[in-house]
């Protein structure tokens, strides 16, 4: 699953790379602000790419809220489905069936651009967190689902079996991020897909040799310790780790 993550590319370069302008440029400040670690069950604001208006970059929060919720609702639904996520990631399985998902595969479809994201890997029974990021230091882009609750838009990362560079990371739960490439990300944002196009994208192997991944500081998981510092993506060494890639 995928529940951490990290932004610390400029707004400027994310326009440049995916060919959008941000929504709200007042908002510029705000977004340029690195942040090496998104805790999604404290529900951040990011920016994402939405199917609807495919040129902006808009701001969302992590955590997908049923379309007939009001926003006085989110907060409390928050609370309530933690249990299940907190509607961080989404099966992409389930997408045309599941009953907050299939309202929003056909026409809210959207692209996370994040700097990297971290996965944890279990060896006797502890967790190390590794972080993954493009090899030449590009923008990745992470398929999701939205949908608007008033104002707001609430957002999910969409899920898939691990590949095996995945599958050697996290190695419980065996699961990876939908990730895209630049030219499949603009089509996933088609208004014209159909379903089997849709999937088609789902089932998109993203190129293995073009990711970079390493282990990073237990710090991650701790709620004790501030994790949003850049030595928080900083790889780190341990004795008792095989090496995996």
């Amino acid at each position: 699953m995928c529940f951490h993550t990290s932004t610390t590319n400029k707004v400027k370069r994310l326009e440049k790379h995916f060919d959008v302008s941000l929504s709200d440029p007042k908002l510029e400040p705000y977004f340029d602000k690195p942040t090496y670690h998104h805790n999604g069950f404290s529900h951040p604001n990011m920016l994402v790419i939405p199917q609807e208006k495919h040129k902006l970059l808009a701001p969302a929060v992590w955590g997908i809220v049923p379309s007939n919720k009001t926003a006085e609702d989110i907060k409390p639904y928050f609370k309530e489905s933690v249990r299940y996520g907190g509607g961080l990631n989404a099966r992409s399985e389930k997408v045309f069936n599941h009953f907050v998902y299939r309202d929003s595969i056909m026409e809210r479809r959207c692209i996370i651009p994040v700097s990297g994201f971290f996965e944890p890997h279990d060896h006797k029974k502890k967790k190390f967190p590794f972080y993954f990021k493009n090899a030449d230091g590009s923008p990745i882009a992470l398929a999701g689902l939205y949908t608007i609750i008033d104002t707001y838009i609430t957002f999910t990362i969409l899920t898939k079996n691990a590949s095996p560079l995945f599958e050697k990371v996290h190695n419980l739960k065996k699961r990876q991020p939908v990730i895209l490439s630049l030219e499949d990300s603009k089509n996933w944002l088609d208004n014209t897909l159909e379903t089997n196009q849709i999937n088609e994208l789902l089932n998109t192997e993203f190129p293995e040799s073009n990711l970079e991944t390493y282990p990073v500081s237990k710090d991650l998981f701790s709620p004790k310790v501030d994790s949003n510092i850049e030595s928080i993506i900083e790889k780190v060494e341990y004795d008792e780790l095989p090496k995996l890639v």
